[in-house]
């Protein structure tokens, strides 16, 4: 099971460092843009961060509002998506601790497959394969709902979100061999906690 990603390509990084700073100068056209560029992505780390979609959605517009009241401090030291993480990470991190009970996080939606058997022709798939297939799904999701809550990151981040180990250590405000530790660990326990269906 491959959770890791390819990183992307840094074309659209100096575009939004130069939205950004229209917003530091209060530009609201310039903040719409970015909003809409940066909702799903936003949206989607929370909803399998925290599992609630109505949730993701509120804590989410917190994030944009951070970001709106943040803008006349912004300084574009590093990606501004690394920076859009780490304040999602605070907002993540901060509702997670309020919640007293371990909720299953659902890890896919109708456009994201995840990390699922491949066939090669999936009209051939019978209906035993698919279910197969999303029994896989959901014992994946209960999985990394188990993790610690870095580890859980760590992956969102890496895998669904494609950042590279570098920005994936600025959200988490640690280093890159710890990022790579972290990663490690978390594969670890998922693989243990997946063993029956990796045989």
């Amino acid at each position: 099971m491959n959770l890791d990603a390819p990183t992307p390509d840094d074309s659209s990084s100096t575009e939004d460092v130069k939205i950004m700073l229209r917003v530091r100068d209060g530009d609201i056209d310039a903040f719409e843009m970015l909003v809409e560029k940066h909702q799903h992505s936003v949206v989607g780390t929370v909803a399998r961060m925290l599992g609630n979609p109505s949730d993701a959605e509120d804590i989410a517009q917190q994030v944009f509002i951070r970001v709106w009241k943040s803008a006349a401090r912004y300084e574009p030291s590093a990606k501004f998506t690394t920076w859009l993480m780490t304040i999602t990470r605070n907002l993540v991190f901060n509702e997670s601790r309020r919640r007293s009970r371990a909720r299953i996080v659902p890890l896919h939606d109708e456009n994201d497959d995840g990390p699922v058997v491949q066939h090669a022709d999936p009209d051939a798939s019978s209906p035993a394969d698919e279910l197969l297939d999303a029994e896989l799904r959901e014992a994946v999701d209960a999985a990394i709902s188990e993790l610690p809550e870095k580890h859980r990151l760590a992956i969102v981040l890496r895998r669904y979100e494609n950042m590279a180990y570098e920005e994936i250590a600025k959200v988490l405000k640690t280093s890159v061999p710890a990022v790579k530790s972290i990663l490690f660990r978390a594969r670890a326990d998922l693989k243990e906690k997946l063993q029956r269906y990796l045989g």
